[in-house]
């Protein structure tokens, strides 16, 4: 629900903490600003030395397609870090105090992502330009340096319903959960397949936490926006059907240069089924929103219910593979 005096910057006539019933604790929003305070973590108290000898050991298929996965998640949380600063704008347009204040905590996580992943690369020695594990992929410019920050940006100018829904897919839906998500699978199986990469194993299970309350966030937004108004449901499908194809190229050219012989015994069948189940089940719970009082969803905590649920599948499925493998 939103603050009634103009709390839009430049707009301020008055303030939304000190209006009646003040933050709202029990707002979807502010439960995840409230969790993220409880969860805070410091990319430079990890141990990366033996992350160190262990790409020191790897092959050259190896080297390269974890490089590739770092550099290509160091990039988007920069990209993210830029670009999500005018979603915060459009909440305070909307009056959503909540929403602003857990959009901050959200824009430092994705900073901190990204230094995570730079002290990685610094400890196992890779210092040099890394531009060439990005630049490759066609699919990750038309996303990154094109329809993120088109979509995202656009908010400067238009925060409606309908360009808050489209950024939101764009980044929550498509580059978190349907990227990132399937990226963190494959590091799973990476890292445990040989009990590899013990720093980077604990920032993948930080920085995996921290976005499931983002995607949580952006499922929310899409549900609190159909539910306000059903012609926004169009929306939320149009923008997923325009950005599921080169998402779904992105991570298949990820194994490209690799043929038959994926490094780690990596299936690209699996990754792309997994990031397929992820998004369809994210838009069920969007358009479940469909028919739904706006005052129901602002409470409503089925979406990070739902991210729970997926990290436990998520851990059931990795233990299951490397059981299989052993035996």
């Amino acid at each position: 629900m939103a603050i009634e005096r103009n709390i839009e910057h430049g707009k301020r006539t008055g303030f939304g903490s000190l209006s009646e019933g003040g933050l709202r604790m029990e707002s979807f929003p502010m439960r995840l600003f409230r969790k993220g305070n409880k969860k805070f973590w410091n990319p430079e108290d990890i141990d990366f030395s033996q992350d160190a000898k262990d790409f020191a050991a790897m092959s050259p298929d190896e080297k390269r397609l974890t490089s590739i996965l770092a550099a290509q998640f160091m990039a988007g949380e920069e990209s993210v870090t830029q670009d999500l600063q005018p979603f915060t704008t459009a909440m305070a347009v909307e009056g959503r105090l909540a929403d602003e204040a857990y959009l901050t905590q959200f824009t430092f996580e994705e900073a901190k992502h990204m230094q995570a992943f730079r002290l990685w690369f610094d400890a196992v020695g890779l210092g040099t330009d890394l531009h060439e594990f990005v630049e490759y992929s066609g699919a990750y410019t038309k996303i990154f340096t094109e329809e993120l920050p088109k979509s995202l940006y656009a908010l400067t100018t238009d925060p409606s319903p309908a360009a808050q829904i489209r950024a939101s897919v764009t980044y929550n839906h498509v580059v978190e959960g349907c990227l990132a998500l399937t990226g963190y699978f494959a590091w799973a199986k990476v890292c445990k397949s040989r009990n590899i990469l013990p720093g980077m194993q604990q920032v993948v299970k930080y920085i995996g936490d921290d976005e499931r309350r983002h995607m949580a966030w952006g499922t929310f937004t899409c549900r609190r926006h159909v539910a306000a108004d059903d012609r926004n449901w169009d929306v939320v499908d149009e923008r997923m059907q325009e950005l599921l194809q080169p998402a779904l190229q992105l991570i298949v050219g990820l194994f490209d240069a690799f043929g038959d012989n994926t490094p780690f015994g990596i299936n690209i069948d699996e990754m792309t089924d997994y990031a397929l189940d992820k998004v369809n089940r994210r838009l069920e719970s969007i358009e479940s929103a469909r028919g739904c009082r706006v005052e129901e969803i602002d409470e409503d905590y089925s979406p990070m219910q739902l991210e729970d649920k997926f990290a436990a599948e998520d851990e059931a499925a990795v233990e299951q593979a490397l059981t299989a493998v052993g035996s």
